[in-house]
């Protein structure tokens, strides 16, 4: 039995929007669930088909693509996805848009709704899903929590491939930044452990219902076949970045004394690794923190060995995340 007209998610031949929903569909159809964006969540839906359409094309979704999305929402990228990806995963915590989302897919895409799998949770809580394992990661990220969830996803899935996420235009910023660029930190080194990062476009406010105090871009991250390098662990170079931005101010030998226990052995594993002593977190490549982190002392106090002398492990023993 079709639903009811009134329904906004039986509405599939809205004008200018096909099967998607336009600015009258996620209104009405918020209005219906009562449902109120809110900004403890970072909830901003997005109003325009041609924008989501957008996305997934510059995502580079393929017909053989499971893509996971994160806060799906009423649903408006989630219908994009489904018209080129073989499935899509969303995660949603809200429990009013998690239980409205599959009844949105089978009034508005039907002969896609067996491809669509809805986990209701909290996206920095997830460690397995449903079905076939992701290979693509598209979504509007809430901006509250936009970096921690991309990078636990990226550490948690290392079937993802591809990703593009939908960030605050300064997140955007942060996380494509290259060394010695002012806005070069924590999320731009970490997220370059994982993959090749790039902005990927800007997108107007005027898209998203209710429109943002902030501008939002488009970024990029495709997934490197190995880490940046081996024979030392993605913890122990996450903990030399951690320490060298905590006191992004001052030289590396002074930040990280606490890390290597000593000023002098911060220096040791610093000029070890090819870095000076006197050099600044933000100078560095994610290649050169692994080298400091190789040549630093290990989470039980030990010396770090050299990558490659006996007794270490098969770095290809490691996950690539």
């Amino acid at each position: 039995m079709s639903a009811a007209p009134s329904d906004p998610s039986a509405t599939p031949d809205a004008p200018g929007s096909g099967v998607l929903l336009g600015p009258a569909e996620v209104r009405e159809l918020a209005e219906t669930l009562g449902v109120r964006p809110t900004k403890q969540r970072g909830q901003n839906f997005v109003i325009d088909p041609n924008t989501v359409r957008r996305i997934v094309r510059t995502a580079g979704v393929r017909a053989d693509d499971v893509v996971l999305e994160i806060g799906p929402g009423l649903g408006s990228l989630t219908l994009a996805l489904l018209e080129t990806a073989a499935a899509v995963t969303a995660v949603e915590i809200d429990d009013a848009l998690a239980a409205a989302l599959p009844a949105t897919v089978r009034a508005r895409l039907p002969e896609r709704a067996a491809d669509f799998r809805l986990v209701h949770e909290d996206a920095l809580r997830i460690e397995e899903l449903p079905g076939p394992a992701p290979t693509a990661l598209v979504a509007n990220l809430p901006y509250n929590v936009a970096v921690p969830v991309l990078l636990h996803l990226l550490a948690a899935f290392p079937g993802i491939e591809r990703t593009l996420v939908m960030v605050q235009a300064e997140v955007a910023d942060r996380l494509a930044a290259p060394p010695g660029s002012k806005v070069y930190g924590v999320p731009s080194v970490k997220a370059a452990w994982y993959c090749e990062v790039k902005r990927a476009g800007a997108i107007g406010r005027n898209v998203f219902w209710p429109a943002p105090n902030v501008d939002s871009g488009l970024v990029s991250l495709v997934r490197r076949p190995h880490p940046p390098a081996a024979g030392v662990r993605r913890e122990e170079v996450f903990a030399v970045v951690d320490a060298a931005f905590a006191q992004r101010r001052k030289t590396l030998r002074a930040a990280l004394s606490g890390w290597a226990g000593s000023g002098a052995a911060a220096e040791e594993a610093l000029r070890a690794a090819g870095v000076s002593p006197q050099a600044r977190g933000e100078s560095l490549t994610v290649t050169e923190f692994a080298a400091v982190a190789a040549h630093g002392p290990r989470r039980d106090g030990t010396p770090q060995r050299p990558a490659g002398t006996p007794g270490d492990r098969n770095p290809h023993e490691e996950r690539s995340t």
